[in-house]
Formats: C-alpha cells, structure tokens, sequence
C-alpha cells in the first residue's frame, strides 16, 4: 500500500481557498480572455509584491507553455539561449524550444547553477554569423536540484548580462519555495528589479493550473498577447487563472504555502540526517536528495513513490523526494519511521 507520493509538488488539487474562490464566481458572467476583473486585480497585486508598477504581467496556464512562450517571441531566429544542462528547457520540455527554432547553449554548470565563467565561454566562443548568437540566459529559482541563487549570484548574473544585452530569463516553477528558503536572501522585488523578466509559478504552490509571466523590460512588452494567442496560450476563459493568483497574492498565502513545502522537507532533511545519511545536493528547498541503500530504497518504494535520480556507486543511488504545500505532518514522520526500521 503506497502511504504517500513524494514524486512531486502537484499531485493534489488545489488550495481550498481556491476552489472557494472559484466555486463562488462561476455563475459570475466576466469577459475574456484575461481581461475579466479577477485577472486584473491578480495582474495589480503581483505588480505591487514584485515593486513595478509597470510591469506587463501575464497568466498562461503551464511551465512549459511559458518558457516556449516567453524564449519564442523574444529570440530571433538565428538567437540561441544559455541554459544549464540539468534546466527544465533541456531534460523535461521535451525539445520545446529546440522545435520553435531555437537553439540551447547548454553549459554543466555548479549545483544546479549556472555560473557568470560559463556565460561569459559561450560568448566568446559565438562570434560570427556562421553561428548562432546566444541572446538570452535561461535559469530557474529554485533549481532543478533544488538548489538557489543568492542575492549576490542574481546580481552578478544581472550585470553580465546587460554587459553582453543578453536577456535575464528566470523560470519561477517553484520561485515560492526558492523565495521562502530558510537560506535565502534574495526576496520578489529584488529578483524582479535585476531580471528581464520571470514567471511566478502557482501550479506547484497551491493552484490547479497557472504561471504569472511578468516582463520587466520595456524593449519586450510590445505585442506579446499576439504571440500568447498564436502560441494557443491566450484562454477564453482567462478568469479561471485570474482567480487563483487574486487569491494566491491577497495576502500572504503565495507564500505561506511555499513556507510549508520548505518546512517538510527541512523535518525530512533532519530525520535522514540524523540516521546517518548524505545529500546529493545541499539542497534548502522542497526538493532533497538523500543517498541511500539501493537495497532501502526497493524496501521504501513498497510504501512511497519518489524517483531514483543517480546511481552514486555499486551499492547506493539517490533518491529525490518532493514535499508540497499540502504535505501532512504525519506523512514525514511516517517516512522517518520506516526509514529508521530499515537503516
């Protein structure tokens, strides 16, 4: 009998203030296609959390749907983008962006870190025309292990990037629990002041489906609902992510749920610890990577769903466990537990 999913951050539905919110306005008639007073209240909050009252927001329904979206419309076709190896755009996207066009200059980065040497490489290296020319640098916060970019790391990144007019692209999928980690000190208003623009994820932190995209740089906002439409991005019914992230922003529960998330995993991270176990990564967000036993790991997988994500040597692999903003108490102690009976 599985106890309990820990193979990501959506398996559940939504925050029930969510679906309150949306079961109260259904038979409310609203117009289309985002410009419904629900998504301009959204657009007018997330303004002010992220300090711009002049930044073009916009809510499409995926992460995947945002990122091929937002590198499309902005690189022309001879624009390439710089990502690191284990990006969302390069491992789970599927070739999104390699299909609209576009080339990714894939660097190993550090932790899941791209870091300003590798950006600075792959500048150098494309100097002609007889090859493409990077434009934009793609990363996420928090990373794909988890990881995230400190406030310094962010304005180094901001800095090199106007040196070489290369777009700052930042993928929010979990940007709350990044935001929130007991480790970072890097908060909204800062990240948006030094990016070109990002995405405020709401599918991994308590909504049914949505991403804000938010465009800080004024050369990017023109026309980019013509590119959301022909992308199949712009809905008709455009008040159901309106709803959510009104909601998610009225107070403080974007946050709030991401805190929650952190919080698991930290009890997880401090359980495993203690029973004598090592990381993968040093990782301060909802995604840890605990080595263990490949002979626990089959033991574990009898009562819990997470993925193996590395073979570390002959007799042990690790292992990522994804917490949620709806993860119950009672399911990290239960994983502690049985952990503890098989170590």
């Amino acid at each position: 009998m599985i106890k309990y999913n820990f193979q990501n951050d959506y398996s559940e539905g939504a925050h029930p203030r969510i679906i309150e919110a949306l079961a109260k306005s259904n038979l409310i008639q609203e117009v289309g296609y985002g410009e419904d007073r629900f998504s301009l209240s959204a657009i007018e909050r997330i303004r002010a959390a992220a300090g711009n009252p002049q930044a073009d927001i916009h809510l499409v329904s995926g992460g995947t749907q945002a990122n091929a979206l937002v590198l499309d419309s902005f690189l022309r076709p001879f624009e390439s983008v710089i990502a690191v190896d284990s990006g969302h755009i390069c491992v789970h996207e599927t070739g999104a962006i390699e299909a609209t066009g576009h080339k990714i200059n894939a660097v190993k980065g550090r932790d899941g870190k791209i870091t300003p040497e590798e950006i600075q490489a792959v500048v150098d290296e494309h100097y002609f025309e007889h090859m493409v020319k990077p434009r934009a640098v793609y990363i996420s916060q928090s990373t794909e292990v988890g990881t995230i970019y400190s406030a310094k790391e962010m304005r180094e990144l901001s800095v090199l990037c106007k040196k070489f007019n290369l777009i700052l692209y930042v993928d929010g999928a979990r940007l709350g629990c990044g935001l929130t980690s007991s480790k970072s000190d890097l908060d909204l208003k800062e990240l948006s002041s030094l990016v070109d623009v990002f995405y405020i994820g709401g599918t991994k932190n308590g909504a049914l489906i949505g991403e804000a995209i938010v465009i800080n740089n004024p050369l990017l906002k023109p026309e980019f609902r013509y590119c959301i439409k022909q992308h199949g991005a712009l809905l008709a019914k455009g008040r159901l992510l309106g709803i959510q992230f009104d909601e998610l922003f009225k107070d403080n529960l974007f946050y709030d749920l991401a805190r929650h998330a952190n919080s698991s995993a930290e009890s997880l991270v401090g359980g495993i610890s203690k029973l004598g176990y090592g990381f993968l990564f040093d990782s301060p967000t909802n995604q840890i990577f605990p080595i263990f036993p490949n002979r626990v790991i089959e033991k574990l997988n009898e009562s819990y769903l997470f993925y193996v994500w590395s073979k570390v040597n002959a007799d042990n692999s690790s292992v990522r466990l994804v917490t949620s903003w709806a993860t119950p108490e009672q399911a990290v102690k239960d994983f502690l537990q049985d952990l503890a009976a098989l170590s």
